[in-house]
């Protein structure tokens, strides 16, 4: 999954929303749409959501 939140094309920096907006747009139409997958879209989202709080948390220990 790091290699999917690294082809999000967003900065460290950016906000969660931001994340989830180009997670977003990563997904297939039909998976958005499918109510069956609901499951499998949140925990994708927190996933993304998960690295994202990673990368920030170890660009600021190697800001210090």
């Amino acid at each position: 999954m790091s290699a999917t939140y690294l082809r999000l094309d967003i900065l460290v920096w950016d906000s969660e929303r931001a994340v989830i907006r180009a997670a977003r747009c990563k997904q297939a139409l039909s998976a958005r749409r499918d109510p069956a997958l609901r499951g499998a879209r949140k925990r994708f989202y927190r996933d993304m959501l998960r690295h994202h709080a990673d990368a920030q948390r170890l660009v600021a220990q190697f800001r210090l």
